[in-house]
């Protein structure tokens, strides 16, 4: 049988996200289709069918599949899945969202937030707020798998699959797209980006956390990201918490000033490539996990920081 991967996608522009899913749903040993579904998604459709290790994309195009609502696209997962023995996404909201749908009406458990693949039915996961990893066998004819991408190498380019229009299915009109209020930002996106630079409670008002992240963020070209603390305090929005509650990231480089490292915010990051941190407290749990660790006052070290990496540049 087959693998189905669904893509995500804002628009025309295929996520990151997809083609490090796509690493997982090829070590489940089958060939692997990717599922493109929106308004007009050729652009991204075109992306996918160019990474390495797709045998084909199957497009469907249509106003009920613009905002990722669940159950339009559940019921187009449900048409298809006759011919696969395995449904894969991200574990993004997008994957969060569609996802437990199509397995209930399968009938089948859902293995979550995947980190590994042991075998086509055995897969290894985070579970205690990624204090232990559990290890999960699965019987059900059907698979239904999110993938934490954090874990997983993208899959680079130098494919030519076959891309394929498939019908969309009747909208079940269970849910109707109402708005939304998107942040706008020059910065990376947080989830896909190479350097992120985060700050906690410690930096003590919105004014500091700004003061003190933004221009080391811009002198970086890094995301910016907040401990839950910071983002309780109204230090920094919601969409830029990192942690068990917010984004999973693993960047090549996460610098952490004035963050303690609870066991939330660490199930977050700890999977960086490289991690500094910056705290005044030397017995900080963020120091177990830090590559490098500078017991100092971040208001001294961060404005230092900066125009060492301005001479750099």
């Amino acid at each position: 049988m087959t693998t189905l991967l669904l893509a995500d996608h804002h628009e025309d522009a295929l996520g990151d996200a997809t083609a490090k899913a796509l690493t997982a749903a090829i070590a489940l040993g089958a060939p692997v289709h990717i599922l493109v579904a929106g308004k007009a998604p050729k652009g991204a459709a075109d992306a996918a069918a160019k990474l390495s290790g797709v045998e084909k994309v199957l497009v469907a195009s249509g106003d009920q599949y613009a905002h990722g609502l669940a159950e339009p696209f559940a019921e187009l997962i449900l048409g298809l899945m006759g011919a696969y023995d395995a449904l894969v996404a991200s574990s993004s909201t997008t994957g969060k969202n569609i996802l437990p749908r199509v397995a209930a009406k399968l009938d089948v458990m859902q293995i979550s937030d995947i980190t590994k693949v042991e075998a086509p039915d055995t897969f290894e996961r985070p579970i205690y707020a990624g204090n232990a990893l559990q290890t999960v066998k699965t019987s059900d004819p059907k698979k239904i798998i999110t993938v934490r991408t954090s874990a997983f190498q993208a899959t680079g380019d130098g494919g030519s699959a076959a891309v394929e229009d498939v019908a969309a299915a009747s909208d079940p009109a269970l849910s109707a797209f109402v708005g939304e209020d998107l942040t706008q930002s020059d910065r990376p996106e947080l989830g896909s980006a190479k350097v992120i630079v985060s700050g906690g409670r410690a930096l003590g008002s919105k004014a500091k956390f700004e003061e003190v992240i933004e221009p080391l963020a811009d002198a970086f070209g890094a995301a910016i990201g907040a401990s839950r603390a910071a983002v309780d305090a109204g230090y920094a929005p919601n969409d830029q918490q990192v942690g068990q509650t917010g984004k999973i990231v693993a960047p090549d480089l996460y610098v952490a000033l004035g963050i303690s490292g609870a066991i939330q915010h660490l199930a977050g990051m700890k999977d960086s490539k490289v991690i500094v941190a910056i705290n005044k407290d030397e017995d900080a749990p963020i120091f177990q996990v830090a590559d490098y660790g500078l017991v100092a006052d971040l208001f001294t070290v961060a404005p230092e920081l900066q125009a060492e990496i301005a001479k750099a540049k």
